[in-house]
């Protein structure tokens, strides 16, 4: 049964990488003078190579079943993966930035900028312990703190102005699942490591979320 969950997720990953990649490819190349949607493809594209890092030692694990091999590329591409998630919520910031007005959005933007430089900063602490199998659970709540906050607040903002940017209407609520089914993950995937299943559906809403862009 584990092998069956773990080929599943091996497939499943190298699904949402290439789809990731290809929706970021499709985003740009018919952008046009259509900006919002050129930075949806750069954060399509941002998301599944940043991803990648992470995900495709993940893979090797699986079918090579070695994992201390991996377990320096497996905690660094945790690392890299994390600063490359905080990245797209700024771009996808930028991309709600394009339908309302400078003067309604510059209080916003100096609270989610400051909160991902917190993020990313607390990410390059070498008391993350990135490449050890169990993490200190105290920096991995520390440095999830403004990247939950930074997380609800785009969702407030999306929701406020969803009829204002229609492309995305629904991303107030991929966002929410997305920071919901993380969440757990974060507490007790030490302790239970089949809680990182989790991140399965957390990937579909960020899918979910290129997807909407495509409206743009």
């Amino acid at each position: 049964m584990k092998r069956v969950f773990g080929i599943f997720e091996a497939v499943f990953d190298v699904l949402y990488l290439c789809i990731s990649f290809v929706l970021g490819l499709v985003l740009i190349i018919t952008s046009s003078s259509n900006e919002p949607r050129m930075i949806a493809g750069i954060m399509s594209l941002v998301l599944s190579c940043g991803d990648a890092f992470h995900l495709v030692p993940r893979i090797c694990v699986i079918l090579k079943g070695d994992e201390e091999f991996f377990r320096a590329s497996l905690g660094r591409g945790k690392q890299i993966t994390s600063i490359t998630m905080t990245i797209f919520y700024l771009l996808l910031w930028q991309i709600g930035k394009f339908y309302l007005p400078l003067s309604a959005t510059n209080t916003w933007t100096y609270i989610i900028y400051s909160l991902a430089a917190i993020r990313i900063i607390l990410c390059l602490f070498p008391q993350n312990k990135w490449k050890e199998r169990y993490a200190p659970l105290d920096w991995s709540i520390w440095r999830n703190i403004p990247f939950f906050i930074l997380g609800f607040v785009i969702a407030i903002f999306f929701f406020i102005y969803r009829s204002e940017i229609s492309g995305l209407y629904w991303s107030y609520l991929a966002i929410i699942l997305s920071f919901a089914f993380y969440l757990p993950v974060v507490l007790w995937s030490n302790q239970n490591p089949k809680i990182g299943m989790l991140m399965l559906p957390k990937t579909c809403a960020y899918v979910w979320i290129l997807i909407m862009c495509l409206s743009l």
